[in-house]
């Protein structure tokens, strides 16, 4: 289907460009939302008309998208859920989840503003787009922890799924067993006890 793009559309164009998409994408997405019209001579001819209007507007919104944006950008902010031990979510963190946190902390924006191409399924920091205007994109920080103790450990540049994060710090000493010692020498290895001199080939 052929369209006039009404604002700025990422890989698709720029305000005014008369574009080939495919009619789901026009029909479900495009066309409900206002962001384009169908390509016909009527349409081209109404587009024209009111470029000067749609300009102004779109100037307008920009200019309060990046209002918004030096406030939103770079924040990180925590997500509370519940995982396994190897940092699994019982769950996912979506869109939807990422419009709530900013709601709760005074960012109004909607899902089609997330940029996301599938849900968050593990704890850790992850980096997520958010798009105010087709021309003002900010970045926040998602910090997806179990508890809020566990979120600052994450901050601090832990890994919560790892062993040691999992089993203790102390996993490394655990796995070797004093029976790993020769009884008679005390040595760990041979390398030990040629370096001691307590070798045949000494």
């Amino acid at each position: 289907m052929e369209i006039i793009l009404l604002e700025r559309i990422p890989r698709l164009g720029q305000m005014g460009d008369v574009v080939k998409v495919k009619d789901g994408f026009a029909r479900n997405f495009l066309l409900p939302q206002g962001k384009a019209l169908r390509a016909s001579e009527a349409n081209k001819k109404k587009f024209e008309a009111q470029r000067v209007q749609l300009e102004a507007r779109n100037l307008e919104r920009r200019k309060e998208a990046e209002a918004v944006a030096e406030k939103l950008d770079g924040q990180s902010f925590i997500v509370i859920r519940s995982a396994a031990e190897t940092g699994q979510l019982y769950g996912s963190v979506s869109p939807r989840d990422i419009v709530q946190v900013l709601d709760e902390n005074g960012f109004k924006i909607t899902r089609n503003q997330v940029e996301m191409h599938h849900p968050i399924k593990t704890i850790g920091i992850t980096n997520v787009n958010i798009a105010l205007h087709p021309e003002v994109i900010v970045t926040i920080s998602l910090n997806i922890a179990r508890s809020e103790s566990e979120a600052e450990r994450q901050a601090r540049g832990e890994r919560l799924d790892s062993a040691e994060a999992i089993y203790g710090e102390d996993i490394n000493e655990s796995a070797r067993p004093e029976e790993f010692f020769e009884p008679d020498t005390g040595y760990t290895s041979e390398a030990e006890a040629e370096s001691a001199g307590e070798t045949d080939n000494a």
